[in-house]
């Protein structure tokens, strides 16, 4: 009985994968993480950068609070909207979410 587990103890262990499979599957996932979420997130981030920097007075503008407004002055970080008639607010250039295309919408009072 002896004899048998020191035949046992003494036997070679089964070998496993390699160690850089592992790292060639991490690799892999981190190519996959790259190309599904923070490559599309940065072109959007860039679009949205390139709108805000476009900006021009008139522009028809959706601030990120869902608020739709004609852009009356701008400033460096700052843009005066027209909400409607005599009302005005600030809101800072980079909530600015979307600038309407020119005659895409009409005024819901029409």
């Amino acid at each position: 009985m002896t004899s048998t587990l020191l035949f046992l103890a003494a036997a070679p262990a089964a070998a496993g994968p390699p160690v850089w499979t592992n790292f060639v599957l991490l690799g892999g996932m981190a190519l996959i993480f790259w190309f599904l979420i923070l490559g599309p997130q940065r072109r959007r981030m860039k679009e949205h950068q390139a709108k805000v920097a476009g900006l021009k007075k008139g522009d028809r503008v959706v601030t990120a609070g869902g608020l739709v407004g004609k852009v009356v002055k701008l400033d460096d970080d700052y843009v005066d909207l027209e909400l409607g008639q005599g009302v005005r607010v600030k809101a800072v250039r980079n909530t600015i979410g979307d600038v309407i295309p020119a005659g895409s919408a009409t005024p819901a009072n029409d």
